[in-house]
């Protein structure tokens, strides 16, 4: 169907509502909430069946940065962005919205919201402090808020839906949107046309307006290529991510922003699962990453935030390559390299497949997720490098440990722990987007914008499909960000 359909006459439609929001994770339901409780009628279309639905919401820690104040936060986002500036309306919006998540989830959504501490990270009870602590602004970042101070286990996501349902809000489930009706002579958004379960066409009309909330484009391998430059794509979250609102809004006329922006972590790609496995050493530290050469490549703990660390000066996408992750049986046996529910309840493989990491790793090794050799040599051979190159590398990295000092890549020299234990354990790892962050470009009312600068009547966005963030971000600020600006979508499309 033609995008530009001049869709006018009533039983042209199948059903109709002021605002349709497509998507119901955390933008898609602040938006629908927000919609509603200023008056309109509400219909959400999602994507996913009931019990999977929620996009990376459901499968994310769930919790939102704690803005300590709008006016500081706002310098923060300006030296976050490092070089790739923002609409100054969008920074204050930001910066004012987000200052707002913690009462707006209280009053509205009738959570109890609580710190959450940082024992989940070092042990201790204090907060959690800010990613990126050398930029200036970082004050106002006052740790995590998270309902009841839970960290996973989906816990935002079904509180959310929860309001959403409470207040009779119309959701369909296993109904994608596949294009928007415009017409023909202003381009103004009408409406939807989706696909119901059974496979028939549904035509929602938007009186007012249809709100973007459809996530990121991780999953989807020819935009990741196109636009994050990974030619091996592999996604922590939501396999549905591909990029529908994206592809939508383009066709409809709408510009785009920072589509090269993303958050990367190591990750681990197995049969069976069409996401990754988040692959974090938290017990032992005795492990390297070597590229496809079998040679050492990169520091493996730098300073780092939710996707970018500070290398050579300034800020750049790490993880970025695939690599070889090598470590040794002291290792293996200190404790599982996934995070286990117990640990950290998040990823679409532990909290949507039910799939729960072994402790100390040997299931997975069992199932010839992880490679093990006796030799440094004959694992080299399983991981498909030259051996002299990787015992070299091991050898001298080993070195570096006796004397207290990474003279490769300036590891700090109380991670230097040296690979000695056989068996040796390796495998390979691609950079695992967690999401993207570039989409339709909007305004600080979340209206989608044309190349030109134009509204795009009818036409809003919030969330991970059009992410505030052009380059840096810290814990908690793709919640925050979702939470806020759907809010503003919600408001801006009531009207």
């Amino acid at each position: 169907m033609d995008a530009k359909v001049a869709a006018t006459l009533e039983e042209e439609w199948d059903a109709e509502a002021d605002v349709v929001v497509l998507g119901a994770g955390a933008a898609g339901c602040a938006a629908a909430i927000e919609a509603h409780d200023a008056d309109a009628r509400v219909i959400v279309l999602e994507k996913l069946p009931h019990g999977k639905e929620g996009g990376n919401t459901r499968v994310s820690g769930g919790a939102w940065f704690h803005n300590r104040d709008p006016q500081r936060a706002a310098v923060y986002l300006r030296s976050l962005c490092a070089g790739y500036p923002l609409p100054e309306p969008v920074v204050r919006t930001w910066a004012e919205e987000t200052a707002l998540n913690t009462q707006w989830m209280q009053e509205r959504v009738g959570a109890r919201v609580a710190a959450v501490s940082a024992a989940i990270g070092d042990g201790g009870d204090s907060e959690i402090p800010p990613e990126f602590p050398e930029l200036d602004g970082s004050d106002a970042y006052g740790g995590y808020r998270a309902v009841n101070g839970q960290m996973g286990n989906a816990v935002l996501a079904e509180t959310l839906l929860q309001a959403v349902k409470t207040r009779g809000i119309e959701v369909r489930s296993e109904t994608p949107a596949r294009s928007l009706v415009q017409d023909r002579d202003t381009g103004a958004v009408l409406g939807v046309v989706a696909t119901e379960p059974s496979g028939h066409t549904l035509r929602v009309r938007a009186a007012r307006g249809v709100v973007l909330a459809t996530g990121g484009f991780e999953a989807n391998a020819e935009m990741a290529r196109d636009y994050l430059r990974l030619p091996d794509t592999l996604t922590w979250g939501n396999p549905a991510a591909t990029g529908d609102g994206h592809k939508m809004a383009q066709k409809a006329g709408a510009d785009l922003w920072h589509m090269d922006n993303m958050m990367t972590i190591e990750g681990l790609r197995v049969p069976g699962f069409s996401s990754g496995f988040y692959t974090r050493f938290s017990f032992a530290q005795g492990f390297i990453f070597v590229g496809l050469d079998g040679r050492r490549c990169i520091n493996e703990l730098p300073q780092a935030g939710h996707g970018q660390a500070r290398i050579h000066g300034g800020y750049e996408h790490v993880p970025s390559r695939r690599l070889h992750v090598v470590f040794d049986e002291a290792t293996r046996v200190a404790g599982p390299i996934s995070p286990r529910r117990e640990m950290l309840p998040v990823g679409w493989n532990l909290l949507v497949e039910g799939y729960d990491w072994s402790a100390d790793n040997s299931v997975e090794i069992e199932k010839g997720w992880i490679h093990k050799a006796e030799t440094i040599g004959e694992l080299a051979n399983k991981l498909d490098v030259d051996p002299a190159v990787l015992t070299a590398t091991v050898r001298r990295y080993n070195a570096d440990c006796e004397q207290g000092e990474d003279t490769q890549f300036g590891r700090p020299h109380r991670t230097l722990v040296p690979l000695r234990t056989p068996p040796y354990y390796g495998f390979t790892s691609a950079p695992m987007v967690g999401w993207s962050n570039g989409g339709p470009r909007r305004n600080e009312n979340c209206q989608v914008l044309d190349p030109y600068g134009e509204v795009i009547k009818g036409l809003f966005a919030a969330g991970s499909v059009s992410s505030t963030y052009s380059w840096c971000k810290d814990g908690g600020m793709h919640i925050a960000d979702a939470l806020a600006f759907g809010r503003v979508a919600g408001r801006a499309a009531a009207r």
